[in-house]
């Protein structure tokens, strides 16, 4: 299973501590697998992660499509929304789109919420 953890909150030095840890243990000869995507606030996540974009992104990880055509088809969506939504899913590594077809990258995504 693939897992990506979403970070909400924190700091750049708590980034930076959580790089620093993964830039040792791969200096040991640890495999680093970790996957994070940090967020500074509950907005920035919520922007990217809207309603529809969590629906397509829960759809496509149990039905990948060949193209953003047939994700709209599949969706009952306009071809230009599902573009811009799979394209900023895409940005933030959530999505990939091999030879022009579309997956998800994850099959689990965790959140860590620091509310200080």
């Amino acid at each position: 299973m693939t897992d990506m953890q979403l970070i909400v909150g924190g700091s750049l030095a708590d980034d930076a501590a959580n790089f620093a840890k993964a830039w040792r243990r791969a200096e040991q000869g640890e495999a680093v697998h970790e996957r994070r995507l940090a967020f500074e606030s509950w907005d920035a996540l919520a922007k990217l992660l809207t309603g529809e974009r969590f629906r397509l992104l829960k759809h496509v990880h149990a039905h990948p499509e060949p193209s953003i055509a047939a994700l709209a088809r599949s969706l009952s969506r306009q071809y230009r929304r599902v573009h811009d939504d799979v394209a900023a899913l895409v940005a933030a590594g959530l999505l990939a789109r091999p030879a022009g077809a579309v997956h998800a990258t994850a099959d689990r995504l965790t959140a860590e919420i620091t509310l200080g």
